[in-house]
């Protein structure tokens, strides 16, 4: 993901188009996710709950990673990252239900930050792939037969293969608890067979949403639409207005390579500060942890910025990755003990709407934001972020937290 935009950018999109690109992540999210959830908490086989999709998942991604890096046109990586970010969702989004299933309730705030701390590691490896295999391994770009340099094609082929084993391990070394009551699990699975009752208990379910679900919503609409314009915009803007590059210049493909080791950076911080997490929630409400930590993320985007040197981008994921670390839990942990267990992958799922919601109107406004707004200057969305960020912050003042 952290090489999405330069790709479209080597493949010829321009920078208002960047953001309508990324429109499938979030409108995949929003069909998969709900539907996913509803159905996991509704299986149960040989594999048992969550671990089925896993594995269904992760052999789509893994396909789908390797032929990212090989598209030749801009709607063919579009048209691939709405299978990969499918493929991607029907893996990841039981793991959320899955943690909330093999603990109880007290244990979960840690579970949250452990998940936070494993998922910020293996983001540090793969957002710093491309640079470390230029700068230390010596790969060079493959103009002549690729727009896409071959130090990304390389870290999508090893994403892909790290990706599988990882998914597979952990369906071998885990077990998952069946249905204390199996015949009556079957009854409830007989009565809300079909297409016409999943959609009814669906759209039932998200309109009689939990109270602090509902509260968390708005909270997570500002924190995602925030980091969307990191995400979308962070490497080119580095790339054009500190190593003052064009798009297939060599200044260019510099600054969007540091653009992934900077991304590296604020998910290592996330990795080291979830160690921190873990100490923090025996101590702490996760209300309150989230709100100093989404603030510090937000003085982390602004700082941007006002930054000339390279080099002291760095200061600035250090922030990001802090509220990085509390985003990836405290929202979970909050929410895991607010929901019925029975129905946890379910409104995980449904949960994910106030992630992919924010995401569909950032992809949808703005590339127009840019062009007519901020006068094309990219590296202004990074401001936009930050306010986000704040707001949500101010928001979590009036959710409920049950512990």
């Amino acid at each position: 993901m952290a090489n999405m935009s330069a790709i479209y950018q080597y493949l010829g999109a321009n920078e208002s188009q960047i953001p309508i690109l990324w429109l499938a992540a979030p409108v995949t999210g929003l069909i998969v996710q709900p539907i996913l959830g509803y159905y996991s908490d509704r299986t149960w086989c040989f594999l048992g709950r969550r671990r089925p999709y896993f594995l269904v998942g992760a052999i789509l991604a893994s396909i789908a990673l390797i032929f990212m890096p090989n598209a030749s046109a801009v709607w063919m990586a579009a048209g691939l990252l709405w299978i990969l970010d499918a493929s991607v969702n029907v893996s990841m989004e039981p793991f959320r239900a899955f943690v909330g299933d093999k603990l109880s309730p007290d244990q979960r705030k840690e579970g949250f930050a452990m998940q936070s701390l494993l998922i910020g590691l293996g983001a540090v490896l793969s957002s710093s792939l491309p640079w470390v295999l230029t700068n230390v391994f010596g790969v060079v770009s493959n103009s002549e037969t690729s727009k896409i340099p071959w130090s990304i094609h390389l870290a999508f082929y090893i994403g892909s293969a790290v990706f599988f084993v990882a998914v597979l391990y952990t369906i071998l070394t885990t077990k998952e608890t069946p249905p204390e009551d199996m015949e009556a699990f079957k009854k409830m699975k007989r009565e809300s067979a079909g297409i016409g009752n999943a959609i009814k208990e669906i759209t039932s379910g998200i309109f009689h949403m939990p109270k602090t679900m509902q509260q968390l919503a708005l909270v997570q609409f500002f924190t995602w639409f925030g980091l969307y314009c990191l995400w979308i915009y962070f490497a080119p803007s580095i790339a054009k207005y500190i190593f003052n590059g064009a798009p297939g210049s060599e200044a260019y493909q510099h600054g969007v390579e540091w653009g992934g080791v900077c991304f590296s950076v604020y998910n290592g911080v996330a990795f080291v500060f979830a160690f921190l997490l873990l100490l923090l929630v025996k101590r702490f409400s996760a209300k309150s942890i989230h709100t100093v930590c989404l603030s510090i993320a937000g003085v982390g985007f602004l700082s941007i910025l006002f930054i000339k040197n390279p080099d002291l981008l760095i200061i600035s994921m250090i922030g990001i990755g802090i509220g990085w670390a509390s985003i990836l839990a405290m929202p979970y942990a909050i929410l895991s003990n607010a929901i019925p267990p029975e129905k946890m992958g379910f409104y995980m799922g449904v949960f994910n709407f106030f992630i992919v919601l924010p995401q569909i109107v950032a992809t949808l406004i703005l590339g127009e934001i840019v062009t007519f707004l901020l006068s094309g200057n990219t590296m202004l969305t990074m401001a936009m972020g930050g306010i986000s960020l704040f707001i949500s912050a101010f928001l979590l003042r009036y959710v409920k937290d049950n512990h």
